[in-house]
């Protein structure tokens, strides 16, 4: 030990020797031999480092070459290194003292024996136990502080989440054999008993805007139950959906436990904005320039009740869409919806106007999954342009009608990191819905449709999608089905490189809709420090009524931004297989599951 100390030690003698008195410039220091996190951490440990640049007097230099290898073992330790061989050499060059450290960190000290337990109640739970199980380092493994920190604070966090508010060490050691390179670990908690679930208040400030035994339907538990934390994760969440408060503050108070050990909570709430108005500009090469405008009643009454309206005005394509959605708790998270959707599409090929009307009860069967069962009943119009003839304008259109009233079953699920901007996970929706001729509708038909999205982070920067689509038609009677109950391909959220509806069946130019649609896309995203990024991608898919799909392929590249609300995409595609534009442009904005 001592022998590796002695060139830095007679370097740093020589130095003071030599100026003493006077200021000398500290110049860079070099860490060699070590990993990125462990040079860093090293270089964060050293008073050589934080002097780099200025003018500092010799004895001072001195002082800080000598104490830079005991800095540089200090800093390795957490990460298991506790006898590296670590030489310090100083350098005097063009008006500055320059220094290299040369480290072999050696042999890491591992986990030898590994004492972990939780005694008291706790002790019989499973889920406790599984995260003993997994408790890191594990014997044998590097004994990383990082880790075992880690790992303890899970711990005790899980003992709080799971009510033991009583938990506390019993025994925290660990001791280290630098000689062996062996690290011996006992760490036990002693839970004490469980608290249960108390009585829980509900209070709004400044104003109270909804009845609290609404409210109180969320609470899926019964006062005495066991506590955990994931109940008021979950009562969280459902306010959250309700969308009526800005603020949601849940504060459990176990210091306000009796001797039943039952935990009170208090909920405060305040309102949101009770009013959302939006209003915007639109812009498609099939609808034209519009604007949108709409208004929603956040809360309509104490009982919770909504209502929204909006409008979508462009040149030839317009909807108006009314809503009414009541609380439904009874069963599961959700609501029960009435709407009434009216729209009209004027277009270069066809001439459509149809109502819709849909009841529905949502229901929020796990976080993850959402159901909604729905009945709709709609009535439609619409002629293909082109079978009137272009020198014809005055002729009225040879107008189809069709009535449907069906049933509709919609399942999505969500399962990522971040809903927002997710790097991991996947979601998806599948829709059926069908009816029969004579019951309500003008033909027997059945239908699948589902989507599904696949993300996976590559590193820091980058980011995998991969999506899928898949619909069919079971029916006898394609011609009867109105074109809002057809399956098309082509645009942003299909195939890129393709217009809108352009790939399927088509009558002359345009698209007539399909019994069966296949599409699906691989996207790779870079993204940059400033939330700037670049893409590429290749979607490929068909619309078509029999004899299988005529694939037809898109690639392109586009500029990402990650925006608070999800990213703003901006691509530039190029369909392979004879599209009608040699290019295409799609702008789209949010996350799609």
């Amino acid at each position: 030990m001592h022998g590796r100390r002695l060139p830095s030690a007679l370097a740093a003698c020589l130095l003071v020797l030599a100026g003493a008195a006077q200021a000398v410039e500290v110049g860079e220091v070099e860490i060699r031999g070590l990993d990125e996190a462990m040079t860093e951490n090293v270089r964060v440990s050293l008073s050589l480092v934080d002097a780099a640049g200025k003018d500092v007097p010799g004895r001072r230099l001195g002082y800080m070459i000598r104490e830079a290898e005991d800095q540089t073992r200090e800093a390795l330790e957490p990460f298991g290194y506790y006898s590296p061989d670590i030489q310090v050499e100083p350098r005097r060059g063009e008006g500055a003292v320059s220094v290299t450290i040369t480290v072999d960190p050696g042999e890491p000290v591992r986990v030898r024996n590994s004492d972990i337990a939780i005694i008291g109640a706790g002790s019989d739970d499973r889920y406790l136990r599984q995260d003993l199980g997994a408790f890191a380092p594990s014997r044998g493994a590097v004994f990383d502080h990082s880790v075992y920190e880690a790992s303890k604070a899970r711990i005790s966090r899980r003992l709080a989440e799971r009510g033991y508010f009583d938990a506390d060490f019993s025994a925290r050691r660990v001791a280290v054999t630098r000689a062996e390179r062996a690290a011996d670990i006992e760490l036990v908690w002693t839970s004490g008993e469980r608290y249960d679930m108390g009585r829980i208040r509900f209070e709004q400030t400044p104003e109270s805007i909804i009845n609290d035994d609404l409210l109180e339907k969320l609470v899926y538990w019964n006062e005495g139950e066991y506590y955990h934390q994931g109940r008021l994760d979950r009562l969280r969440t459902s306010l959250m959906r309700l969308d009526y408060f800005s603020r949601i503050d849940i504060s459990p108070q176990p210091e306000n436990a009796g001797a039943d050990r039952r935990v009170p909570v208090d909920v405060t709430l305040s309102p949101a904005k009770r009013k959302v108005q939006t209003a915007g500009i639109s812009y498609g090469t099939d609808s034209g320039a519009g604007i949108r405008l709409g208004e929603e009643r956040r809360y309509v009454n104490r009982r919770g009740h909504k209502a929204l309206w909006q409008l979508d005005y462009a040149q030839r394509r317009k909807t108006l869409t009314l809503q009414y959605r009541i609380p439904a708790f009874a069963w599961l998270d959700g609501w029960y919806t009435v709407s009434l959707q009216g729209a009209d599409e004027q277009t270069d090929y066809i001439d459509t106007r149809r109502i819709e009307l849909v009841g529905s009860r949502s229901g929020q069967y796990n976080r993850n999954l959402n159901l909604i069962a729905s009945m709709h009943v709609l009535r439609e119009r619409w002629a293909y342009v082109e079978e009137n003839g272009d020198d014809a304008p005055d002729v009225e259109p040879d107008y189809r009608y069709a009535t449907f009233s069906y049933p509709s079953l919609r399942a999505e699920y969500v399962d990522v990191d971040d809903r927002i901007f997710p790097t991991r996970g996947i979601g998806g929706n599948i829709v059926l819905r069908g009816g029969v001729e004579g019951v309500g509708s003008d033909a027997s038909f059945a239908q699948i449709h589902a989507r599904a999205s696949w993300y996976r982070g590559l590193g820091e920067r980058n980011r995998l999608i991969v999506r899928g689509e898949f619909g069919h038609t079971y029916t006898n009677a394609l011609v009867d089905m109105p074109p809002s109950l057809r399956f098309y391909a082509g645009g942003d959220r299909s195939i890129r490189g393709y217009d809108w509806r352009e790939v399927g069946p088509r009558r002359g130019d345009f698209a007539v809709g399909a019994k069966n649609v296949v599409t699906g896309s691989v996207e790779l995203e870079h993204y940059f420090e400033n939330s700037f990024g670049v893409a590429g991608f290749v979607d490929s898919g068909s619309a078509f009524d029999g004899g299988g799909p005529d694939f037809h392929t898109g690639v392109g590249i586009g500029v990402r931004w990650r925006s608070p609300v999800g990213p703003l995409r901006f691509d530039v595609a190029r369909g392979l297989d004879d599209p009608d534009s040699p290019f295409t442009l799609h702008l789209d904005i949010g996350s799609t599951f």
